[in-house]
């Protein structure tokens, strides 16, 4: 399976001009012979929409059938969790399927892919779901970038997200914090100050910006020269750091000085130089 089909979801699975219903390799199987996918990213679903969604199921059948591969006795669900699940509520015992035969590393794009394309997962979870394919699968982020339909900036960006620590990492899971919020403390390095900003953001209800100004990073300036940012090089600085997606210094001093560019891995070092080569 290409990497194109792949990129268009569940629509890649159905042949073109053919109506979901009557499609003959659709079939009845039922609910209790189907098990979760293993590689499912999302690890958490919302009751009040399942049993919305059940209701709808109750009063309108499934629209859309689900997606599964045969194993071992019975099936294993590739896309199509919450329809299992709410097929389950509205007291189902059986559900319509497509089968189909996906090797482990289709199994985890296809259901990554259908959760990024309806919006169901947290920042969290769409990073793990990345590095998961990057550490069992030994895709580059250049690669998982195709398969999921984003840029590469997108994927690096969201993996950064996994650095932070523990407890900042849980709270832009909850969605306390925003994915603009965590980037901005991904620039302080001491953890107990990152945990301390994060907490006073949600106490006090502070937007990014004002974030920013509390963190303000200034620019390393060479020994012997007054210790004062110039607001200038600071601005510069936060710009370029927005830009390459990673932590920025700046030294300056009349005209001279030195920019450093961090990154943390071999394909965030790639990522960066292409970045700059493509608008050199």
């Amino acid at each position: 399976m290409s990497k194109q089909r792949l990129g268009r979801g569940l629509r890649a699975l159905i042949p073109e001009g053919e109506a979901v219903m009557s499609r003959p390799f659709t079939q009845e199987i039922r609910v209790e012979e189907i098990t979760p996918n293993p590689f499912q990213p999302r690890r958490s679903f919302d009751d009040e929409k399942l049993q919305q969604l059940a209701e709808s199921i109750r009063q309108h059948g499934l629209l859309e059938p689900i997606v599964v591969r045969q194993h071992e006795s019975g099936y294993q669900l590739v896309v199509g969790e919450r329809r299992w699940r709410a097929s389950q509520l509205a007291g189902h015992e059986t559900i319509t399927a497509i089968v189909r035969d996906y090797s482990d590393r289709e199994m985890m794009q296809l259901a990554l892919i259908e959760n990024l394309q309806r919006e169901d997962l947290n920042p969290i979870e769409e990073a793990e779901g990345f590095k998961r394919l990057m550490d069992e699968f030994g895709l580059k982020q250049a690669e998982v970038a195709d398969v999921v339909g984003r840029g590469r900036a997108s994927i690096a960006n969201a993996l950064r997200l996994l650095s932070l620590d523990a407890q900042t990492r849980g709270m832009v899971e909850r969605g306390e914090l925003s994915v603009g919020h965590a980037k901005v403390l991904l620039g302080v390095e001491n953890a107990a100050l990152r945990q301390r900003l994060a907490a006073r953001v949600v106490r006090e209800g502070l937007s990014v910006r004002q974030l920013e100004q509390l963190v303000r990073v200034r620019p390393r300036v060479p020994r012997g020269t007054l210790r004062r940012a110039d607001p200038e090089i600071v601005r510069i600085q936060e710009e370029l750091q927005r830009c390459l997606g990673t932590k920025v210094s700046i030294g300056y001093r009349a005209g001279k000085g030195k920019i450093e560019i961090e990154y943390y891995s071999d394909d965030e070092f790639e990522r960066i130089v292409e970045f700059l080569r493509n608008r050199g």
